[in-house]
């Protein structure tokens, strides 16, 4: 039977269709000024607010933007890019104060007994967090929401009831998809995919997330020196507001983020269940980088195949390494481990015992919408990506997963081709 799989032949050479050209084009002279004052004084314009809440923020801040501005290999569209999300940063940071100035019993609220979902990108964790999901009694965070969990000043639904916020997201989505569409067979961040809290983590300034969007290894290298403690704290104050905003459930939380940061995720919140998947380092690096070549096509001036992987190989072993550290910290009465080969068919006995561990009763509701989203959702539905690691980043599996003893000594992970 001939492998369907689909492969992208121009990856680390790319060939550029007119629209992508225009687009790089049209932006090749613009001047994008990354100055923190510049970019606060905009946030300040956009929402009309001038209180940030603690000032603790402004060398995170200063450290975020110059990280972007010293990459000198980011094409202006990918500068433009970045300089709008810390502008959206900094005017939900403001949004967020005013809503806590307003309603300060928001302070009260508690988050009870989380399912947090903690493991590599590209390990199963957008699958389980997708799946638990879809019980109705949990609260998640959509993609749309956490791009902007506040609404601006004076916007609310329109005719039909849609959520400005979710309309934009979903414009956002659109040009994305028709600019790099090979991204929905990789990883589809369409607006109601549940997403990571790490991105209103980085309402701080606090997380690894601006690693995904550049070349910042002098980001890196702060944020793993931050006091990480009190920035799951704000990320907890925003899970607070954003219930109050829009329901109290149980949430159920996810981020590869985690794996480094299992001291603050547990302290923060004490009564969580923690599932751990598992997968591959390889598999995982090979999906990672091979998304990453593909979207800097419109990121980056050149693609560096051999400086990306390397730097990535050292990332998830940096992750990886903190997880064998501090897996322990999580006892085994409120934490399952999951091998990736046991989320294809056998996801119901994984959430039973997930349930049990959290005090939650699986009803026959919750077992009906797992099913439901499980036949809805079958691996490769958006179909199967063809990865050559060697071939577009010079690595042997072999030689890739070499670094990943340890890893293999403390799980349960199965080798993957």
């Amino acid at each position: 039977m001939p492998d369907t799989a689909l492969g992208i032949e121009d990856l680390t050479v790319p060939v550029l269709n007119p629209m992508q050209r225009e687009v790089l084009v049209q932006l090749e002279n613009l001047s994008v000024d990354l100055d923190p004052a510049t970019l606060i004084a905009e946030a300040v314009a956009k929402t009309g607010l001038e209180d940030f809440g603690a000032t603790d923020f402004h060398p995170r801040l200063r450290a975020y933007a110059g990280a972007v501005d010293a990459d000198s290999g980011n094409t202006n569209l990918n500068r433009l890019i970045l300089r709008n999300r810390i502008v959206r940063l900094l005017s939900q940071r403001l949004l967020l104060t005013d809503l806590l100035r307003r309603y300060p019993e928001i302070h009260g609220i508690e988050i009870e007994r989380p399912i947090i979902v903690v493991g590599l990108p590209r390990s199963g964790t957008t699958h389980l967090v997708n799946l638990i999901a879809s019980d109705i009694r949990r609260r998640a965070l959509p993609y749309w929401e956490s791009q902007e969990p506040f609404p601006m000043h004076g916007e609310g639904p329109d005719v039909n009831g849609v959520d400005p916020r979710f309309a934009r997201s979903v414009s956002e989505h659109e040009s994305a998809m028709a600019m790099t569409p090979l991204v929905q067979n990789m990883h589809d961040r369409f607006p109601q995919a549940i997403e990571e809290e790490v991105e209103i983590l980085d309402l701080d300034f606090a997380s690894y997330v601006l690693e995904w969007h550049g070349r910042v290894p002098q980001w890196r290298d702060y944020y793993l020196a931050l006091d990480q403690d009190r920035h799951y704290g704000y990320l907890r104050t925003v899970l607070k507001a954003l219930t109050f905003l829009r329901g109290p459930r149980q949430w159920v939380l996810k981020s590869p983020q985690h794996c480094e940061q299992l001291g603050p995720l547990t302290r923060t919140f004490p009564d969580a269940t923690v599932a751990f998947t598992h997968r591959d380092p390889v598999a995982v690096i090979q999906s990672a980088v091979t998304m990453l070549a593909y979207g800097d096509r419109m990121r980056r001036k050149e693609i560096d195949p051999e400086g990306l992987v390397d730097y990535w190989i050292d990332r998830i072993e940096r992750l990886l390494r903190a997880c064998v550290r501090d897996r322990d910290l999580v006892g085994p009465d409120r934490s399952v481990d999951i091998g990736f080969h046991q989320l294809n068919g056998n996801e119901m006995p994984i959430l039973e015992t997930l349930y049990g561990h959290n005090g939650t009763a699986l009803t026959e509701a919750a077992r009906a919408a797992f099913r439901r989203y499980l036949d809805d959702n079958p691996r490769g539905k958006h179909g199967r990506m063809r990865y050559d690691l060697q071939r577009h980043f010079g690595r042997t599996p072999d030689e890739v997963r070499s670094r990943f003893g340890f890893y293999f000594d403390r799980f349960d992970v199965q080798e993957e081709a």
